[in-house]
């Protein structure tokens, strides 16, 4: 069934966070997005959300700098097409050069439209499963703080849990941390920290039990990647440096990782994101569904694309209420015994609540 693209909307989100989120990187209090409404000529919405921060911190797009390329270059490709398969939405975006966060939001509604138009659940139409996604949750703080806080994520109902790592960190804590709880899946993120720095300033690392080192060096850094998963015993993922297929092909062919994270902002939406399945299928390459601070719209998305049979790993999901008062979706999405349900409304399932 084709659908004709009749208006574009787009809304702007700004919320507190219940409690800043810490990284290396950046200490993120408030958070602000672009929802992006896309509407057929009877009135059917679909909806995606654009997860670029405020300033440039964590990729080369911004929330302002989105919203440009989103009203100016993206909707004038879109608007008024007659689109016989979402994919087409990426084909007509082909021809602007990056903006893969722009890109990503516009194409995740078109994709929720066309899902509500067959009266499917997003998941569904893409070819997922239905059964409860694990949830799993990022954990941060001080040392002074850190127990206290894994303590919280576990008695919540979480199983699987990530702990923020760079060259600062104390590794034996994080030791002690993991043996304590054998029950649960550490992951450790760097987020790059380790950039420039010796082999050796990462090993004590590998012997904390990780289920994996997230992007432990630069971006571009891939010797230093490969040197890593030759020589530790604990899996490497890449995540800053996926962009893209062509990415994850590298990623395989210089023997630079294990795992790939997959961030459909990042890599430009739904159809880019499933090649990249694809491949990590064919290639036995294990995948997990990473998140990036955002609101219902978006990890309503990721719950699609994380019920799908490839991906094994549990990814970022969390309660609508750990970072949030109140989401911008109803109902809102809650973990129940370290699970969340999928909806099985049409679509992504959730109403838009702004």
């Amino acid at each position: 069934m084709a659908v004709r693209i009749a208006d574009i909307k787009f809304h702007k989100v700004e919320k507190p966070l219940n409690q800043p989120f810490v990284t290396v990187l950046q200490k993120v209090e408030e958070r602000e997005a672009t929802v992006v409404v896309v509407q057929d000529a009877e009135g059917q919405e679909g909806y995606g959300e654009c997860v670029a921060f405020s300033t440039p911190w964590y990729t080369a797009e911004t929330v302002v700098g989105s919203r440009f390329v989103m009203d100016t270059v993206l909707t004038p490709l879109l608007k008024g097409q007659l689109l016989d398969h979402p994919t087409d939405a990426a084909r007509l975006f082909s021809k602007v050069k990056g903006n893969q966060m722009a890109k990503a939001a516009m194409e995740m509604a078109v994709w929720d439209l066309f899902a509500k138009q067959k009266g499917m659940p997003l998941y569904e139409y893409v070819g997922g499963v239905q059964s409860p996604v694990p949830a799993g949750v990022v954990v941060a703080g001080s040392s002074d703080q850190l127990v206290g806080n894994v303590k919280a994520a576990i008695e919540s109902g979480y199983r699987r849990i990530k702990l923020k790592i760079s060259p600062a960190t104390d590794a034996a804590m994080l030791k002690k941390i993991v043996a304590a709880h054998a029950e649960i899946s550490f992951y450790a993120d760097a987020n790059g920290s380790f950039s420039g720095l010796a082999l050796e300033e990462l090993l004590p690392f590998d012997e904390a039990g990780f289920a994996l080192i997230e992007q432990p060096y630069g971006e571009q850094e891939w010797a230093a990647h490969r040197m890593a998963r030759a020589n530790m015993k604990t899996p490497i993922c890449l995540d800053e440096s996926i962009h893209s297929l062509e990415d994850v092909q590298r990623m395989a062919n210089q023997q630079a990782g294990d795992i790939v994270v997959l961030k459909m902002g990042r890599l430009g939406g739904w159809a880019e994101t499933l090649k990249i399945v694809e491949f990590c299928k064919q290639s036995q390459i294990e995948m997990w569904v990473g998140g990036m601070i955002e609101f219902g719209i978006s990890k309503a998305h990721n719950l699609a694309l994380a019920s799908l049979p490839e991906i094994k790993l549990t990814g970022d999901f969390s309660d609508s209420g750990h970072f949030w008062q109140t989401d911008i979706i109803s109902p809102e999405i809650h973990v129940e015994h370290g699970e969340i349900n999928l909806s099985e409304y049409p679509g992504i399932g959730y109403k838009l609540k702004i």
